[in-house]
């Protein structure tokens, strides 16, 4: 994810620099279902996950690069509480906490080697 650009007096504003500004600006991906499989377009994203019922959130093989970075909310839609899980993948967490400890709880997902991901943040086990 892009570094926010800074910009002084008498600059000219550029296509260059519109595509940098836009790349610093935080996307949300707001998903309701019970279920959801992260995707390469999460990148640099906040994924929304609300459901009154529990939510399962499955990290695929093959699809990061190290680097990348996910975040996620327990959303507004309910009290769903989000299980992070891996298909094929090593998550890596502090006391093996991988579910949102409660509404609008944040974590994020860091791919630090292929198929390996530090998840941080909000957590409970």
């Amino acid at each position: 994810m892009a570094v926010r650009p800074t910009f002084t007096s008498g600059d000219v504003f550029t296509a260059a620099n519109a595509t940098t500004l836009a790349a610093s600006v935080v996307a949300i991906n707001a998903q309701t279902g019970t279920t959801y499989t992260a995707a390469v377009g999460d990148v640099g994203k906040l994924v929304t996950l609300s459901n009154a019922a529990a939510i399962a959130l499955t990290i695929p093989p093959s699809v990061f690069a190290v680097g990348d970075q996910i975040n996620i909310m327990q959303g507004t839609g309910g009290s769903g509480v989000v299980t992070i899980s891996g298909a094929s993948v090593t998550l890596n967490s502090n006391g093996a906490k991988l579910k949102t400890n409660g509404q609008f709880a944040v974590a994020t997902i860091l791919c630090t080697a292929s198929n390996v991901f530090l998840v941080f943040g909000n957590l409970v086990a």
